[in-house]
């Protein structure tokens, strides 16, 4: 699987509406995207205690060609026509567990760099432990570890159907998940 982020920062007096209306009127169509676990679609808004306002998605693809093909067809050319070509991060996912929440409100990040003498083997069991032991605390709908090996760094994304005061996080404004279902069958 590979994680997928890009991130849109807006002006501060940004109609924050107008992305809203964006979200109701294309967020829709990601409902069936072949090869998607799911996208969270998510706003961060200064008059909500963020640090700017910016517009992101984050995607769980089944496989790096699933991404591949959104990068070269129409949904993505029409974001580059409207924000223009965003620098779009990628993460191998280390660990991708599922939690029993049904919804998501909001999605918080964890980012650390990974050191030259670090156990991968050891750091990716990790990861896959905690991320069980997230996926098992209730309001959770997903955690998903992803190891950048140009940057090395491992950044946690975690679905919360609860906003939560432990954490920086952004609203998840809508969480297209067509390959959920399936992915909790394996």
């Amino acid at each position: 699987m590979l994680v997928a982020r890009y991130r849109h920062r807006l002006p501060a007096d940004y109609p924050m509406e107008r992305i809203r209306a964006r979200i109701a009127e294309r967020a829709p169509a990601w409902d069936a995207m072949p090869g998607l676990v799911f996208k969270a679609v998510t706003i961060e808004e200064r008059v909500r205690g963020a640090a700017a306002n910016a517009y992101s998605s984050l995607y769980l693809w089944r496989d790096a060609g699933a991404a591949a093909d959104f990068l070269v067809g129409s949904g993505f050319r029409a974001v580059i026509e409207s924000f223009g070509r965003p620098h779009v991060e990628t993460w191998l996912a280390f660990d991708v567990s599922l939690g029993a929440a049904a919804t998501t409100v909001a999605l918080s990040e964890e980012m650390r760099p990974v050191g030259p003498d670090a156990d991968l083997t050891r750091l990716r069991e990790t990861e896959q432990a905690r991320g069980r032991d997230l996926a098992a605390q209730p309001g959770i709908l997903a955690s998903v570890a992803g190891l950048d090996p140009m940057a090395w760094r491992l950044t946690r994304f975690t679905l919360h159907a609860d906003p939560t005061d432990a954490r920086p996080q952004a609203e998840v404004a809508y969480l297209a998940a067509p390959g959920l279902a399936a992915l909790r069958g394996l």
